[in-house]
């Protein structure tokens, strides 16, 4: 069944979404001719907020880890962009060493990596998985509560090629996103990395990816004749700050003031009655760590050891020294009474599918990344026409206006990896 939204289908929202089907022919070419510009990353996913008179991205994965909670009517589409994938990085296609996350303890990312697995097998490639942790010195099965098994191997290297024992893969396959830094083990090696090293948490900064999501936000704009901020939330950075020791509250005062301030003209502007808030975070890192929700400067002035603590520190440990302060974007969608907020997958140039992320303890303008989420899948009962209203009995083709979104922060991304290898500023490529 197709989750019942109760998102409003008026406002400018509406006209958006009209705008972009509308335009789809334009947006596809659009699209086509920036993948023959940039190297498309091989996948990601990307959490959406729908504020009914908004719709922009608030966070992009590059190693997404809940392959799991996509629709099984999508896997025929996961199969067929995953041959893709690999052939663009390894033509000859003849192994792919997986290597996930050291949560050997989180059965539902365990359940990511053998449904991620499985989608390799299905296209064809043989596939192994091979640990980073070093504990694990032989074949360790993993068996998880849906009647699957995993089975985490050493990885080996000789030389300039890593593999298992008895296996020599042609790429390498990042599961990982490297919040511990770079394993040494995959420095310098023959084979493809997919996607590079260079993008791990301990080198990107999500300042850097939605500085150069603004400027591909303006450019779709002008394609379609809309303001930008449409698709694109306001941002600022505090880059020296250490929540110990209160260093940096000035800094995060003055610029959780001047962007709320921003949100109010764009609320005044189009007529938003609804109460601006930003989302501060960690400028580096994910699952919904170092998160708070802050709809006053004074909040961020004098927190509690708890709040500090709470902000402190990341996964793996990673200290935080620069938070970016985002706008929120309320999100208005809910799912049997609980808030949602669609989350969209991608492997290489396509879309593959989606799920919504529902919480019942959290408010419109909270972030759903927290302990307590729940996934539902995204999809459609029966193929719809793409038109906003849609023939009689069918929903409204909101995942189209969804995928065009998230495809514009996967192409953001490429810039992104494409400034991380080649070590240029950002300004260079947007």
């Amino acid at each position: 069944m197709v989750p019942r939204l109760t998102t409003a289908l008026s406002g400018p929202l509406q006209d958006l979404e009209r705008r972009i089907l509308d335009r789809m022919p334009d947006i596809e070419r659009w699209l086509r001719t920036k993948w023959l510009e940039h190297t498309v990353p091989f996948y990601a996913s990307v959490d959406l907020r729908n504020a009914g008179f908004k719709l922009a991205p608030v966070d992009t994965n590059l190693f997404p880890g809940g392959f799991n909670n996509l629709n099984p009517a999508f896997m025929p589409l996961c199969v067929q962009a995953v041959q893709t994938a690999v052939e663009r990085v390894c033509p000859d296609a003849r192994g792919v060493l997986l290597v996930p996350e050291n949560h050997t303890r989180n059965t539902f990312y365990l359940r990511n990596v053998a449904t991620l697995a499985g989608i390799l097998r299905q296209a064809g490639m043989r596939v192994r998985i091979g640990t980073l942790l070093p504990e694990i010195a032989q074949a360790t099965r993993i068996d998880l509560p849906d009647g699957e098994a995993i089975v985490l191997e050493p990885i080996v290297r000789r030389a300039r090629r890593v593999g298992l024992a008895d296996f020599d893969p042609c790429m390498v396959l990042l599961n990982n996103d490297l919040s511990a830094g770079r394993p040494a083990v995959l420095e310098d090696i023959d084979q493809p990395v997919a996607p590079p090293l260079s993008a791990g948490w301990y080198n990107r900064r999500k300042s850097h990816h939605f500085d150069l999501y603004r400027g591909v936000a303006r450019e779709f704009g002008e394609l379609l004749g809309i303001d930008p901020w449409l698709v694109d939330p306001y941002f600022g950075v505090c880059g020296e700050i250490d929540f110990q020791e209160r260093t940096g509250e000035e800094c995060l005062r003055s610029n959780v003031d001047f962007l709320l301030a921003r949100i109010r003209a764009k609320y005044a502007e189009y007529g938003i009655d609804e109460q601006p808030f930003v989302i501060v975070k960690a400028d580096a890192g994910t699952y919904g760590m170092g998160i708070m929700t802050v709809r006053d400067a004074s909040e961020v002035v004098g927190l509690n050891r708890k709040q500090r603590n709470k902000m402190a520190v990341v996964k793996e440990g990673l200290e935080v020294t620069s938070v970016i302060i985002q706008e929120g974007v309320h999100t208005f969608e809910s799912i049997d009474d609980a808030i949602a907020e669609p989350v969209v997958y991608m492997i290489d140039r396509f879309v593959v599918g989606g799920f919504y992320r529902v919480h019942t303890a959290r408010g419109k303008d909270e972030n759903l990344n927290a302990p307590g989420a729940q996934f539902v899948p995204l999809a459609f009962e029966a193929p719809c026409i793409p038109d906003p209203q849609g023939p009689a009995g069918c929903a409204p083709n909101r995942f189209y206006a969804y995928g065009v979104v998230a495809r514009l922060a996967q192409l953001a991304a490429a810039l992104e990896i494409e400034a991380l290898e080649n070590a240029v500023p950002a300004a260079a490529l947007a």
